[in-house]
Parts: C-alpha cells; sequence; structure tokens
C-alpha cells in the first residue's frame, strides 16, 4: 500500500502492517520486536549512542584536564583508564539492554535483588535532565544575543560596574596636592581627576565585560542560594523552548529522535572543524596549542594520584555510563546486533572528539591570550567560565564575532540536546517497560506530560539563584550516586550472576568467541573495573569538600537538600532488596538466595532468541499483567 495514501495516523489495512496505526506509531512493520519496536536503521543508534556520549563535557570540562595534568601526557593515563574502566562498562551495559530488550528498571530481572539499582540510575537522570536543560537554555539565549552587528559582551555597557575592565584597576596611588604626597584610593582619583604619581599604583584584577555579562545579565545572579529572587523571564523562555525542542524530537520515540540526531550529532563536528580552521589562522594559536598538549606536556605528572583520578573520572562521566541510557537506546537493537563493534566505535569516537575539541578550544584561546598579553594559563577556563566567559571572551575579538558566537552557542544547544534526547528515552522506555499497555495508547501525551513536568521542576534553576541550584545538583547527584550504582551493577552482574554466563548470553547475540578473546573482559569485569571504581568513590568521598560557587559557599541548609537528593535516589537500592526479600518464599536466607537468582521472566524478549538456554522462560506474552513478577517463581541456577 502506498504510504502517501496512508498516513502514518490513519488505520491501514492490507497487506503492508504498519503498527503506527494501531496506536503504536513507535512500531514499523519490518520491526523485530513489534511490541516495543527497534531502531529504523543501524546508524540511527549508533548517532545516538555518539549524541548521548558526547555531550558538553567534552568541550568545557577534557581540555582544561588535559592542559592542567600535563598536556599530552594526560593522554596516557586516559587512554588507560578507556581500557580498564570506560570501555568494559560500556560493552556490560550495551549488552545488557539489548539481551533482554529492557530499560534500566525492568532489566533487573536478572538479579531482583539489585532492582533498586535501575531506579538509581533513573532517579539521577531526572535530576540531571532537568538542570541539563538549563544549561542549553544558557546556550540558547547566548545564540540569541549573538545575532546583533556587536557582540553585546564585547565591551563595558550600561549593566557593568566600575570593576568592569580588560586591564588590572587602579585601586591606590600616591598623588601630589598642595605641595604634599598623599595616599588616595579610586574614589577620590575619579572624583578629583588627578593623576597618580608614576610607579606608586595598586592594582586589582578588572572583571571582563563577558563575566559581567554572564552575572549581571544573563543570570541576573543574586549573593547567594538564600536570595532566590525572582524568575528572570528569559532564561524561562528559553528553557520552555529546549522543552519544546525535545518533546517534539522525542514523541514519537526513538523513530523520530532517530532522525534528528543525524543532525545534533553530526552538526558539533563541523562546527568543531570550522573553529579549528579559524583558529589555527590566528596569532598566538600556536601558543595555546602547545599549552594544550604540544611542548609543555609535562610527563612528571604521571607520577601524581590526582592524575590517574582525574583521567579515570573524565571517562566514566563523559561515556555515560551507569545512567541508564545506555541500557535503554540499546534495548531498541535487534537481537543479533553486534553490540561489540558499536562499543568500540562509540567509545572511541568519545575520546577522540574530546582530544579534537581541545584543538578548537585551545587554539582561539591562545590568540585570546596573546592579544591581551597574558599567559595562556591566565585565560584557561573551565566549565560555566570557559563556555560562557572565556570563550565568548575569545570570540569578541575576533572580526566578525557575532558568526562565530553563533556557531559556537549553537553548537553548545545540539551537544546538548542528543545527550538530553537519550535522557528522556531512558524515563520513557522505564515507563513503555512497567506499563506497555498505556504507553502504547498515549505515548505522546505522557512524553509531553514528561516534558511538561520536568519544565516545572526546572523553573527553580532560572531564578536569580539559579545558578547556585544547577551547581547544587550536578555536585551531588552526578557523583557519587553514579558511581554506587555502577559498582553495584558490576558486582551484580559479573559476581552474583555470573560473569561467565553473562558471556554465554553475549555470545548468543554475537555468535561464540574463542576464550582468548574474553580473557581481556573476565580480567576487567571480574577485578579491575570494580576495584577501579571504588578507589574512585573512596577518593571521591575523601576529597569532598563543601560546594561553593563563584567562591560563595553554600548555606548548611543547602548542603542539607544536596545531601537529600542523593539519598532520596540511592535509598531505592535497599528499599527495593528488602520488599523483594519479603515477596519471597521461605526462610530469610532461601528468601536472600532466591532474590539473587534470575526472575523467571529473565532472558531474550522474543521467543525465537531464546534457544535451549531459555526455553523455559516465562515470555512476555504469558504474562498476566505489567508488573514485573516477584521473585517466587526465580530461575534455579544453571
Amino acid at each position: 500500500m502506498d504510504k502517501l495514501k496512508c498516513p502514518s495516523f490513519f488505520k491501514c489495512r492490507g497487506k503492508e502492517k504498519v503498527t503506527a496505526s494501531s496506536e503504536n506509531f513507535h512500531v514499523a512493520e519490518n520491526d523485530e520486536n513489534q511490541d516495543r519496536g527497534n531502531w529504523s536503521k543501524k546508524s540511527d543508534y549508533l548517532l545516538s549512542m555518539v549524541g548521548y556520549a558526547v555531550g558538553l563535557g567534552n568541550v568545557w570540562r577534557f581540555p582544561y584536564l588535559t592542559y592542567n595534568n600535563g598536556g599530552g601526557a594526560f593522554l596516557i593515563p586516559y587512554a588507560i583508564m578507556l581500557a580498564l574502566a570506560g570501555l568494559p562498562l560500556f560493552f556490560l551495559e550495551c549488552s545488557l539492554g539489548q539481551f533482554a530488550s529492557l530499560g534500566p528498571v525492568s532489566v533487573w530481572r536478572i538479579l531482583p535483588l539489585f532492582q533498586g539499582v535501575g531506579i538509581t540510575m533513573v532517579l539521577i537522570s531526572i535530576f540531571v535532565t532537568i538542570y541539563y536543560n538549563v544549561i542549553i537554555a544558557y546556550s540558547l539565549f547566548y545564540m540569541f544575543a549573538s545575532f546583533q552587528s556587536e557582540l553585546p559582551w564585547k565591551n563595558c555597557s550600561v549593566w557593568a560596574d566600575d570593576n568592569c575592565s580588560r586591564s588590572p584597576i587602579v585601586t591606590h596611588c600616591n598623588v601630589s596636592t598642595m605641595g604634599d604626597i598623599i595616599r588616595v584610593n579610586k574614589s577620590w582619583l575619579s572624583t578629583h581627576n588627578v593623576t597618580c604619581i608614576n610607579g606608586s599604583e595598586a592594582y586589582q584584577p578588572g572583571q571582563l565585560p563577558s563575566e559581567q555579562y554572564w552575572n549581571k545579565v544573563a543570570l541576573q545572579r543574586s549573593s547567594g542560594m538564600d536570595e532566590t529572587g525572582v524568575i528572570v523571564w528569559y532564561l524561562a523562555l528559553c528553557l520552555l523552548l529546549a522543552w519544546l525542542i525535545v518533546g517534539a524530537a522525542l514523541f514519537k520515540g526513538i523513530k523520530s529522535s532517530g532522525k534528528v540526531v543525524y543532525f545534533t550529532a553530526i552538526f558539533p563536528y563541523v562546527v568543531l572543524l570550522i573553529l579549528l580552521i579559524r583558529g589555527a589562522t590566528l596569532e598566538g594559536a600556536s601558543k595555546g596549542i602547545s599549552y594544550y598538549i604540544g611542548a609543555q606536556s609535562n610527563f612528571t605528572k604521571l607520577r601524581e594520584a590526582e592524575v590517574w583520578k582525574d583521567a579515570a573520572t573524565q571517562i566514566f562521566y563523559s561515556l555515560s555510563v551507569a545512567w541508564g541510557g545506555l541500557v535503554a537506546l540499546s534495548s531498541y537493537n535487534k537481537f543479533n546486533n553486534n553490540c561489540f563493534s558499536d562499543a568500540i566505535v562509540v567509545c572511541l569516537t568519545n575520546c577522540l572528539t574530546s582530544v579534537f575539541a581541545g584543538f578548537a578550544i585551545f587554539s582561539i584561546l591562545g590568540h585570546m591570550a596573546h592579544i591581551s598579553g597574558k599567559e595562556v594559563s591566565q585565560v584557561v577556563k573551565s566549565g560555566f567560565d570557559l563556555a560562557f566567559i572565556a570563550y565568548p571572551e575569545a570570540l569578541a575579538q575576533l572580526p566578525g564575532g557575532p558568526f562565530w558566537s553563533i556557531l559556537f552557542f549553537f553548537m553548545l544547544l545540539t551537544l546538548g540536546l542528543d545527550s538530553q534526547f537519550a535522557s528522556i528515552e531512558t524515563i520513557t522506555t522505564t515507563i513503555q517497560d512497567l506499563f506497555p499497555k498505556v504507553m502504547k495508547k498515549m505515548r505522546v501525551p505522557i512524553t509531553l506530560g514528561c516534558c511538561l513536568v520536568l519544565f516545572l521542576l526546572g523553573l527553580v534553576c532560572v531564578t536569580q539563584a539559579g545558578i547556585y541550584w544547577v551547581h547544587l545538583i550536578d555536585h551531588f547527584c552526578a557523583g557519587w550516586g553514579i558511581l554506587i550504582a555502577a559498582i553495584l551493577e558490576i558486582i551484580g552482574i559479573i559476581w552474583i550472576y555470573g560473569g561467565n554466563r553473562f558471556i554465554e548470553d553475549i555470545e548468543m547475540m554475537i555468535g561464540a568467541k574463542r576464550w582468548i578473546f574474553w580473557l581481556w573482559w573476565r580480567a576487567c569485569w571480574f577485578v579491575i573495573t570494580p576495584l577501579l571504581l571504588i578507589a574512585i568513590l573512596i577518593w571521591s568521598l575523601v576529597k569532598f569538600h563543601r560546594p561553593n560557587y563563584a567562591k560563595i559557599p553554600y548555606p548548611d541548609w543547602g548542603v542539607a537538600l544536596g545531601w537529600c537528593m542523593i539519598i532520596f535516589c540511592i535509598i531505592w537500592i535497599p528499599i527495593m532488596a528488602v520488599v523483594k526479600i519479603i515477596q519471597a518464599e521461605g526462610t530469610i536466607l532461601q528468601r536472600i538466595v532466591s532474590c539473587c537468582r534470575p526472575a523467571s521472566n529473565w532472558g531474550p524478549y522474543l521467543e525465537r532468541h531464546r534457544g535451549e538456554r531459555y526455553k523455559d522462560m516465562i515470555g512476555p506474552k504469558k504474562e498476566t499483567g505489567h508488573e514485573i513478577p516477584t521473585v517466587s517463581g526465580s530461575r534455579k541456577p544453571e
């Protein structure tokens, strides 16, 4: 039947069976899994995974870490940590989601005692999603503000105060008056219009116009978290627009987001290449690149434990493991997809993107240092300071600054969006697995409803104290909770469910491999990776410091709130363990043992993929409801 004569929202009859017609339009006729749907193309999946893994941290955190930890020398621990921690976890999660075709909560049929780990992943993703879209809103605001003949932060304007200056400001000096030499301050100088005696000046650093624009115009930042202030209306509108974009891209699930990522995942590379070419033609670019990864490389830094910790932490967070998104996206793969090669491709792409982005960033920062007469170390920043102060300041000095600024912030927008798509898909996939009948009929309202609720929750982040809230959630939720989830995930699957059994599951998808193929993966999964993650967690707890933003400490109630957020996320791990033990039968020891076995409906989603190993599995069609069965029907160990 001609699709032009049968749009997806009408019911079509005949030989071609378009599942979209039966209120399940996220499933196509040629999908292997007619309940959940599959990616339309392998490239849809790969670009979605690349977009999810490659985010803002690749641009605004990795280059700074490289510069700060020995330049090119940092790539050595970075590559080692990729092999020891990042890639093993990435491959494990991709295999797990693809094997069961389930999201991050329901996939814990593999080990019912640890189902709370999946809930923790989803809750942390929800918290991070709230503030991540606020960063996208910042990018939108700056992009719109760049549509002017001159960038508004190029010069100190009406919004600036007396400290706005690109050069140091005289605070005190000696002056000659009535034959006497006296010491006066800046206010007296400006009032009396007197010239300082040469060599007597005392200076303080001025605040860049871009810094004051960020604090006084973009954020309208208050004096601290205690002073909430009002909602900054233009940021609220940008936040609404960001959520409208996310909702529009996801209303058909992976069928629509899989097409959008062809632009959002590829466009940042085009912009980075353009910025690199432009930056390389500027005076001082070679100096910036030299600081980043050239002659300034310091291999003695490799003797410092902090460097190795930074490499492991950056790999862990940049690959987005233990957030639930990798499991959710991989759950829509066809069963026999080669998830091993996918993991290699995505991980290498992510790491090479980080290195590539550093050249684009440091070439222009080198030019900025050159024209301001400063060292590169004096202008380089990380995080918000790089994205919204240092780099915009550098762009303002370029001919055609508005054009480069629009390009840069549009790149940040697309980098953030495809990461956001995967985070929302994690939430909707969880709802779909728990309530499949409801989700089939109401996918669009539920997806848009999630976006609306998250938009409302994010409004506190666009008040005048909003940046403090963004930093607070990032400091607490995006840290220890993810590490705890990752440690329990690898312990549960490899040590309790069984690493060898899990390898057999993987071989059902990608085919049998020789023992030597699995030697490295066994070493990492059983010993190296969990020990590394535990070491990072302990280090993070030992080095804990009270959060602050712009040297402004957080109030006690703010720190307490941060702890409450992370406790709320991880408390479900013991709660669900207790619930599963209570639901089981027998003595307390028998119940615990029962909960440590896979549920009776654990295995490949489709019956034709189960083979002899899972021939007795209770398939989804045989279940009486949508709830995850209790462990009373757990599978016996093989």
